[in-house]
């Protein structure tokens, strides 16, 4: 056999090879990874997808085709992953609504949060930011409270709907303090922060990244945050757990989950790659940059968190009587 046939033989067997390995036994990843994110681009947890993803990119090669849907509470997102193939190449970036809030929320839904997904990491908490319109003679949560007290019903908070981590945010809010205050839902949180900013409301609790230039430019005050810890960002604004009201605590924020019934190994190294990522140095200060604060945790730390939150909001939003059929 002449030395070219040889060749050609070898390349030809090589390629049948390759052909012939199913794709469960190719290196993952092997192909693009689509991550299905349940807002629309350049919301909160939109931003945060591309920040590690980008980074993801540079340190271990994925690929990444980021979908965003949004729409129907968030539910599109989930309900999509949950019927993609279990392979690794369909992952869903979720917020707190799916993951924390939507269990209760929703009388019926498509997926089950808990038993159509697998917890990969939770990728960051959230803070809201309770501000009040700088017409509204409040500097402290302490005369917040009082005033509420002293004039039931008068004071108003917005939300981009019921059962937002804004409106939820409020209501315990309300339930912590004993204080009457009406609930102003909009259709969309850009909306009910233009409206905010204009003063058609007295005050919110809305997501940090969005409030926080207009606080910058005294266009709203900054009262409190809703997370146990204080903001880099606004380091003179204090927790509203600091403020009095021992155990608040907001900022549930989003995670990354993968269909039930994806290989344990691709699972793993997914959780090692994003907690490697989600816990760098750049990440996180790019994370705090935006007012969000990177976690990373690990997918057992993950999955007890998504259940005991969704324990911990159901009765308050059963109260509120904030289901959708």
């Amino acid at each position: 056999m002449k030395l070219g046939d040889l060749l050609f033989l070898r390349a030809a067997l090589a390629l049948l090879t390759a052909a012939a390995i199913p794709a469960s036994a190719q290196p993952y990843p092997s192909k693009p990874v689509k991550l299905v994110v349940s807002s629309a681009a350049g919301g909160s947890p939109d931003l945060q997808a591309r920040i590690y993803t980008q980074r993801m990119t540079q340190l271990h090669g994925y690929i990444w085709v980021i979908e965003n849907l949004p729409g129907a509470g968030a539910n599109i997102a989930p309900e999509r992953v949950a019927k993609a193939p279990p392979d690794g190449y369909t992952l869903l970036m979720a917020s707190a609504g799916p993951l924390y809030f939507n269990p209760t929320l929703y009388t019926k839904l498509p997926y089950d949060i808990q038993r159509d997904f697998e917890p990969i990491t939770q990728v960051s908490n959230v803070p809201n930011i309770l501000a009040v319109h700088p017409s509204v003679p409040l500097r402290s949560v302490k005369e917040l409270i009082a005033y509420a007290r002293a004039n039931p019903g008068k004071l108003r908070f917005g939300s981009p709907g019921s059962g937002s981590s804004q409106h939820l945010s409020g209501e315990l809010f309300k339930k912590m303090t004993g204080v009457d205050m009406q609930h102003v839902p909009y259709k969309s949180v850009a909306q009910m922060t233009t409206e905010l900013v204009s003063g058609q409301f007295e005050l919110s609790f809305n997501n940090a990244p969005l409030v926080l230039p207009f606080i910058k430019a005294g266009r709203l005050r900054a009262l409190a945050v809703t997370t146990k810890t204080r903001l880099a960002l606004a380091p003179d604004v204090p927790t509203l757990d600091e403020s009095g009201l021992s155990g608040y605590e907001v900022g549930g924020g989003s995670g990354v989950l993968a269909p039930k019934g994806t290989p344990a190994a691709i699972l793993k190294k997914l959780e090692t790659d994003l907690r490697g990522v989600l816990n760098s140095a750049e990440v996180r200060e790019q994370y705090a940059a935006n007012g969000l604060i990177a976690v990373g945790s690990g997918s057992a730390e993950f999955a007890a968190y998504m259940k005991s939150e969704i324990a911990r909001w159901a009765p308050l939003i059963r109260a509120t009587g904030a289901t959708v059929d």
